[in-house]
């Protein structure tokens, strides 16, 4: 069994990288397939949307060699490994460390035989644990919000993974580009058709519609199928992962 390892990414915040983390791996896990989330987020939303209290370890200790990466049962197939503020000091503490960039990595060996999925959780940033997330993957996701022009932004992502398949991983790759809060307006669907025009198959045909369930189901720290299964959201989230096991399996 190869393990896919999907880092959800993008420089900016606010585009629903944590949503596409926590629904997509739940969604997995409830198929029967085994799903570890890493959260690599210093806000740790990711953390706080799936498990009710706090950690008592997170990656953090775990990237900086002071114990084995913790690993959390959120349900029959889906794991977690927590995040903490404390992770706002990884670019500063790990600067030093040698070989910094493929700490993740490394970790991540140690435990991708027990899983058929591993999604990351990136920070809204290009920095040292954004790079150690790529450096880890097979995949990339990058979710985006179809409101104003984002090719620039897509640029600076795009020579990001160029220089990490150049010098790190030499799998690095964007898998795909998800369209997320997408509303049936003028501006959304002129955005939306410009994607499509100039990066072709890298969308996902599947978009996101904005859903005020997707914003409420963290507050509850549950995943949107579980929450409102019902709701755009859900059907949308379980379109998306459905292409997406099809986009991986060709």
């Amino acid at each position: 069994m190869k393990t896919k390892i999907i880092s959800v990414a993008n420089h900016k915040g606010g585009v629903g990288k944590t949503t596409t983390v926590a629904s997509v791996g739940s969604i997995l896990a409830s198929k029967g397939h085994s799903v570890l989330l890493v959260d690599l987020d210093a806000q740790s939303n990711l953390t706080s949307s799936l498990m009710k209290g706090e950690p008592d370890t997170s990656i953090y200790s775990a990237l900086l060699g002071k114990s084995e990466m913790p690993i959390i049962p959120l349900s029959e197939n889906l794991f977690l490994v927590p995040a903490t503020l404390q992770l706002a000091m990884a670019d500063l503490e790990l600067a030093s460390a040698m070989a910094r960039e493929r700490l993740l990595a490394e970790l991540l060996e140690k435990v991708s035989g027990k899983f058929e999925y591993i999604l990351i959780d990136c920070p809204p940033s290009l920095g040292l644990l954004t790079l150690n997330a790529f450096t880890a993957s097979t995949d990339i996701i990058i979710p985006l919000v179809a409101e104003v022009l984002p090719f620039k932004g897509l640029a600076m992502i795009n020579n990001f993974i160029v220089m990490v398949r150049r010098r790190l991983n030499p799998n690095a790759h964007v898998s795909g580009i998800l369209i997320t809060r997408w509303e049936s307006t003028k501006l959304g669907k002129g955005v939306e058709k410009q994607l499509r025009d100039s990066l072709g198959k890298t969308v996902y045909q599947t978009k996101i519609r904005k859903n005020v369930s997707l914003a409420e189901a963290p507050y509850e720290a549950q995943d949107i199928v579980t929450y409102s299964p019902k709701s755009n959201g859900a059907q949308d989230y379980l379109a998306f992962t459905e292409e997406l096991i099809e986009s991986m399996n060709h």
